[in-house]
């Protein structure tokens, strides 16, 4: 058995506190390096991810923002004690490919990766890996007889999937379906405006995609983990309802 899986498991019988499975499903393509606020143009240019991109020096990264707002998220979660032992999350980036970066497991004993922006967008690679590592829990929830609440995926990107077609229709099948069969809460966030908000509509049969307003990751990463506190609070098959108007002051519905 690997340390890792060794490590989970014994969380699992430590702690038999009803789970909420969390993937953050990331888009870390070369466009997340697009910058806002003040910058210089430096004259150069590059093609990444489908596109060319100005060179420039200044200014705040997407994906830093991203970094910032993950950081927030952690640390709120950390510091409510209902919730830091009910929630698990892992985190998927999508580029060139699909990794998981961070694995399931208690989240006291977790440290946030340093994210990297490069390459195009294999959205359908990412869902699809962010569902196996969903449902790989939820069994291993059921073989240590531990209750967990309805697995949530938030899906972020800035862009349009760019990966191979028939991963990307897979993925939509396969989220849409475990939707239907009330097997899967998704929350589809797009980042600026050029983010493929009709791909993601695609994923989410019953609720409007959001795009974030002003690339305000603190504020929604904040609304998530509020909304991770309440769930926690609750009794695993209870109905929450979200919280639509601080969510206008992140998100545009």
């Amino acid at each position: 058995m690997g340390n890792n899986l060794l490590i989970r498991t014994k969380d699992l019988i430590n702690n038999p506190t009803p789970r909420i499975p969390i993937c953050l499903c990331l888009d870390t393509s070369g466009s997340m390096d697009a910058v806002s606020g003040n910058f210089k143009l430096t004259g150069e240019t590059c093609f990444e991810d489908g596109k060319n991109w100005n060179i420039v020096t200044g200014g705040v990264t997407r994906l830093s923002k991203l970094q910032d707002g993950l950081k927030i998220f952690y640390n709120a979660i950390k510091a409510d004690e209902i919730a830091s032992a009910s929630a698990e999350i892992c985190i998927v980036e999508f580029n060139n490919n699909a990794n998981c970066i961070l694995d399931f497991a208690n989240i006291k004993r977790q440290k946030i990766p340093n994210l990297k922006a490069f390459g195009n967008t294999a959205m359908g690679k990412g869902v699809n890996l962010a569902l196996d590592l969903l449902e790989k829990r939820k069994k291993e929830y059921k073989e240590k007889g531990v209750d967990y609440y309805q697995p949530w995926l938030v899906l972020m990107t800035d862009g349009e999937p760019n990966g191979n077609t028939k991963e990307l229709s897979k993925a939509i099948e396969r989220t849409r379906k475990m939707i239907e069969n009330k097997k899967l809460t998704i929350f589809p966030i797009g980042i600026g405006d050029e983010a493929g908000m009709e791909t993601l509509q695609k994923f989410s049969p019953n609720r409007k995609p959001l795009k974030l307003k002003d690339l305000k990751f603190q504020e929604f990463f904040t609304w998530l983990s509020q909304s991770v506190s309440r769930t926690s609070q609750s009794s695993p098959g209870e109905k929450i309802q979200l919280d639509i108007e601080e969510i206008k002051s992140w998100g545009e519905l």
